[in-house]
């Protein structure tokens, strides 16, 4: 018996199910496995909002180490977040740079203000190479 289920909502990925309960067979994904990924993107989503409490108390503070530690913490959850849910890291560094692109092409007020997507593409363009 085979079964499939989603990585993630409105994904083409999927995990096959072989063989029944109790089956030795190494393609089997066991109970064990899905219920503590299951408990790891609940944690990881936790950790996000903690991540989030802890850059407003950063900035409420003006304390740039706890700010920089915070966005920090958030950007590796995501990564992670995104691990657990199917997503290979390079597709969220992929969509990262779709964003960029796609907000200097619609000419996004922070660009116009500050110029911050320019400088970002920037940046990652530099960090690839």
């Amino acid at each position: 018996m085979t079964m499939k289920a989603p990585l993630r909502e409105g994904a083409g990925n999927y995990m096959a199910f072989h063989g029944s309960v109790g089956s030795t067979d190494k393609e089997v994904v066991s109970r064990v496995d899905i219920a503590r990924n299951i408990k790891t993107i609940e944690w990881l989503k936790t950790e996000l909002i903690a991540g989030i409490s802890s850059l407003f108390k950063g900035m409420l503070k003006n304390s740039d180490e706890l700010i920089a530690d915070s966005l920090a913490n958030i950007v590796v959850g995501c990564y992670l977040l995104g691990k657990r849910l199917g997503l290979p890291y390079g597709a969220l560094d992929e969509k990262i740079g779709e964003k960029v692109k796609a907000n200097l092409e619609q000419g996004h007020e922070i660009e116009a203000w500050y110029g911050d997507f320019s400088l970002l593409k920037r940046y990652l363009t530099g960090r690839k190479t």
